[in-house]
């Protein structure tokens, strides 16, 4: 639920995936382990212990819906960005950056080339 993959959380606590996986569905984990993977996981080991999955799916599904009816209800709003719109519109403002510092270090490169030359050009005349 916070982006972490099983892989990624069993390399930050110096397990393998297959080891992690063991102790996803082990029915206890020992208190030092799970003090480690907590910390990993930006909780406490009490929330662990404690979680119940179709709590979170019923929190997460009350709070897409809560957005869901904010959104609507705002007066005078009319253009709702999905996330994916967002997501390309910011990728294709960056593109634009991208390809104008491209531009300008292209021409940074051909100034300092050309200046190279100049130099060299006054370093022969000069022997």
């Amino acid at each position: 639920m916070n982006g972490i993959k099983q892989f990624e959380l069993a390399e930050e606590c110096n397990l393998t995936p297959k080891q992690m996986s063991r102790l996803e569905s082990s029915e206890s984990i020992d208190d030092d382990q799970l003090e480690i993977i907590a910390k990993k996981l930006g909780v406490t080991s009490e929330f662990i212990k404690n979680f119940k999955e179709e709590h979170a799916i019923n929190v997460i599904q009350s709070d897409i819906t809560l957005q869901d009816n904010a959104t609507k209800n705002c007066v005078g709003y009319q253009n709702i960005n999905h996330p994916v719109d967002a997501f390309l519109e910011f990728f294709e403002k960056f593109i634009q950056k991208d390809q104008k510092a491209t531009q300008s270090l292209e021409e940074i490169s051909k100034s300092v080339l050309s200046l190279a030359e100049e130099i060299k050009k006054m370093k022969e005349e000069n022997e």
